[in-house]
């Protein structure tokens, strides 16, 4: 049972004096450019997507 008690004690100390925890500004900014590369991210599935299901299409009327 010590074992445990010294690692969450350890683990305070070093979330409290050794961690660098951001800014708010840093986080709103981190949070922006997040959300920003989640969209183009979709949007480019969401492209692709698009593009592969007419390339499949075409395959299957050529077939059918």
């Amino acid at each position: 049972m010590n074992k445990v008690t010294n690692y969450f004690k350890e683990s305070y100390k070093e979330l409290m004096e050794k961690v660098t925890w951001p800014t708010w500004s840093e986080l709103q900014q981190s949070t922006v450019i997040v959300l920003v590369a989640t969209m183009l991210i979709t949007v480019l599935v969401g492209v692709m997507d698009l593009f592969s299901n007419g390339i499949l299409k075409f395959i299957y009327s050529l077939l059918s």
